[in-house]
């Protein structure tokens, strides 16, 4: 039996008379096309959105915005590797009219144009709206953390700069007493001479004036950590219980076909106050009067869920489970029961806390403590609920009704809520995917706040452009 065998390279064969041929109907490439198409670069602040009347001709913005998104839908990045496809890639060629722009013009493309950039991802997300791919009742917002090139050496704060100078004040004292050492008598062994220790403790002390610098930076208040590779990145808390030097890229996706609807690049390690920010700006696109909003324990703050309810936006937040100082889970906060009748909480042995404040509740006031030292000291319990000499403090917020609100709707409604997870978590996943496949997970880490913007949104574009290709399949 024979193999399936392949023309013969040197024979005559007649290829399709039109390139247009060669790409079906239904090929992604077309979406690609009729949607930058649709954009008016001049408005979007693209440059060279309008020809130069003399010198050399540029690309037209257009061809480079498609390559770079097909690209990005085809896991390819690099600008040499898209060069190539131009050559070699029968879709690229039909896409761009058989232009070869050269890695360099694809490159200073991205550079040049990367907030025009972002813009075509808040028109993309204009024409999902305009297609009806929206449900427009339910959102889910959440946020990841992306790593810096910024090492944890060169991150500080105020703490590790307190350090850092006592360590170099220690080591410039312990070359001071070598000089005086050296000079009172000779050793045998070959000791550092005097011009290498004064050189040394020369290298030390403007280390320390560096260091003193940053601390006065942040005595001052411009900020409180400084990283000297990525100024714009701070220590955060991964979830694989480690701590690195990130960027918290925050996003909101719908639930009709989970497609993001907007997403933001902060420097905040926590997720606080980006609930309200990031379903206020999905509530705006859609222009509806109400929307429901979910998220994980990360967004449980109280000032953000208030806001949420002034813009009528409904939250289903999982409430954050505080341990005690002991971590005995039978005397957890939420352990004690809240009596409203009487304003005491009741410990799980049955003994009453009581308020003791005597000043007026006004607008400055966040919390209420409640208290019982004298039955907390006959306890013979004590020593499992608390660490404090005195005995166990509760403190209550003054918003507690509206927390107990939020948490007593986000407990009934437990089936709309388990939805969180499949609707906002599986971007990330893809988007860590994609970075990983396409090699820029290190050119991410070199780059700034924006550029760090637009690298996570462009992966994020092109595969909610995919999923819509799919959808209309």
């Amino acid at each position: 039996m024979q193999y399936i065998e392949g023309i013969n390279r040197k024979s005559k064969i007649a290829f399709p008379e039109y390139i247009d041929d060669y790409i079906e109907e239904d090929n992604p490439v077309r979406v690609i096309d009729v949607f930058v198409k649709s954009l008016d670069m001049d408005e979007l602040g693209f440059k060279n959105s309008k020809p130069n009347d003399k010198g050399r001709p540029p690309y037209n913005p257009k061809d480079l915005l498609k390559l770079y998104i097909y690209g990005y839908m085809n896991k390819i990045t690099s600008s040499r590797k898209l060069e190539k496809a131009t050559k070699t890639n029968i879709e690229v060629m039909w896409l761009l009219r058989r232009l070869t722009p050269y890695n360099k013009s694809i490159s200073d493309f991205r550079k040049d144009n990367k907030d025009a950039i972002n813009t075509v991802f808040k028109e993309f997300v204009a024409l999902c709206k305009g297609w009806d791919l929206f449900g427009k009742e339910i959102v889910a917002v959440d946020g990841s953390k992306f790593r810096a090139s910024n090492s944890k050496k060169n991150n500080f704060n105020d703490k590790s700069l307190d350090r850092k100078i006592e360590y170099l004040e220690e080591k410039v004292e312990k070359y001071m007493q070598e000089i005086e050492e050296n000079d009172i008598e000779e050793s045998i062994d070959r000791e550092p001479s005097k011009e290498e220790i004064k050189s040394r403790i020369k290298e030390l002390e403007e280390r320390k004036e560096k260091y003193e610098r940053y601390k006065e930076k942040i005595e001052k208040g411009e900020t409180t950590e400084i990283s000297t590779t990525d100024p714009d990145t701070r220590l955060m808390a991964t979830n694989n219980n480690g701590i690195n030097v990130c960027y918290n890229v925050q996003t909101v996706v719908d639930s009709k076909h989970k497609l993001i609807v907007d997403c933001d690049v902060i420097n905040n390690p926590t997720d606080h106050g980006m609930l309200s920010k990031m379903a206020k700006s999905a509530k705006e696109t859609f222009e509806v009067e109400e929307l429901k909003a979910l998220a994980d324990k990360g967004y449980y703050n109280v000032d953000d869920l208030i806001e949420c309810e002034k813009k009528n936006i409904i939250t289903y937040v999982s409430k954050q489970a505080f341990s005690n100082a002991t971590g005995e889970a039978e005397f957890y906060i939420d352990k004690f029961k809240y009596d409203k009748e009487q304003n005491v909480y009741i410990c799980p042995k049955g003994q009453k806390l009581y308020s003791r404040r005597q000043k007026p509740i006004d607008e400055n006031t966040k919390e209420i403590v409640y208290r019982n030292f004298e039955a907390c000291g006959k306890c013979e319990f004590k020593d499992k609920c608390t660490k404090n000499k005195k005995g166990r403090r509760i403190r209550r917020s003054i918003h507690q009704d509206f927390l107990d609100k939020v948490d007593k709707r986000t407990t009934e409604n437990k089936e709309l809520y388990k939805q969180r997870q499949m609707i906002v978590e599986h971007p990330f996943g893809t988007v860590k995917r994609a970075i990983n496949i396409l090699g820029i997970k290190e050119i991410m880490r070199r780059l700034k706040a924006k550029r760090v913007y637009l690298t996570s949104s462009l992966p994020k574009y092109a595969m909610q452009l995919g999923n819509i290709i799919l959808y209309a399949a």
